[in-house]
């Protein structure tokens, strides 16, 4: 039988780490990465079998990084706090690694907004990974590298992409000050084109590619704010330029 370790990043989760323990409660070792929570997040999770690490934040791979050098197991689930692992999920995890066809899985995430997951808005991304050489790299919406091909798994992965308006917006804020770091790290410029087209582009992509509008409201909102993330980034690349921040 194959085992599996689940490595959770963590900064106060109070409201969110009791159900995602208990979703992943099935681990062989459960490993919670925490940036110093200063609310209840580690007194609660001492209530659960997990080993617990605290690192001061710099970057989202550095801390998942740290985390995979106490992994034990031979498969790697990496979790957010806000996201939950189904029973059909649970057994078809169970089931791929013990029968593997690939060394990673992506899986889907369906984005949740104005109370309802948003099935034209998901996302598939590689959490299911060997225990083999494996890193991440990037400062934000980091990139999981690994051996071989990725394979993609049937079930969704609940996710409770946003807790509100103000907070999504807050979270594309944040993200774009380290995508505007990353970029000019790289040399990238700005220009108009990036300003106008780019995120223009994001919306239509969103909303009509994506087929968003068939989320309703809820679609409209999350290709508008994923379009003003885009625009966000670049402005903070100028600011970043100019020593503005």
């Amino acid at each position: 039988m194959q085992t599996i370790t689940i490595i959770i990043p963590t900064f106060n989760e109070e409201k969110y780490i009791e159900d995602c323990l208990h979703s992943v409660s099935f681990a062989n070792q459960i490993i919670l990465i925490d940036s110093n929570s200063s609310d209840n997040t580690i007194e609660l999770a001492r209530k659960f079998n997990c080993e617990i690490i605290l690192r001061k934040f710099d970057n989202f791979s550095n801390q998942k990084n740290e985390a995979i050098k106490y992994a034990k197991s031979d498969w790697i689930l990496f979790l957010d706090a806000d996201e939950r692992v189904t029973q059909k999920l649970k057994s078809e995890i169970l089931a791929t690694i013990n029968n593997s066809k690939h060394e990673a899985y992506k899986i889907k995430f369906p984005h949740y907004y104005m109370n309802r997951f948003l099935y034209h808005s998901e996302n598939k991304v590689t959490r299911l990974v060997k225990n083999d050489s494996v890193f991440f790299e990037g400062l934000v919406h980091e990139k999981l590298i690994h051996k071989g091909k990725a394979g993609l798994l049937s079930n969704f992965m609940i996710h409770y992409t946003y807790k509100g308006l103000f907070n999504y917006i807050k979270k594309k804020d944040s993200y774009a000050w380290f995508q505007a770091e990353m970029a000019l790290q790289k040399n990238k410029k700005v220009s108009f084109l990036h300003l106008t087209f780019k995120p223009f582009y994001r919306f239509f992509h969103s909303y009509i590619i994506r087929r968003g509008f068939l989320d309703g409201v809820p679609g409209l909102a999350v290709a508008t704010i994923d379009a003003y993330g885009v625009f966000s980034r670049y402005v903070k690349m100028i600011l970043l330029e100019k020593g503005l921040k």
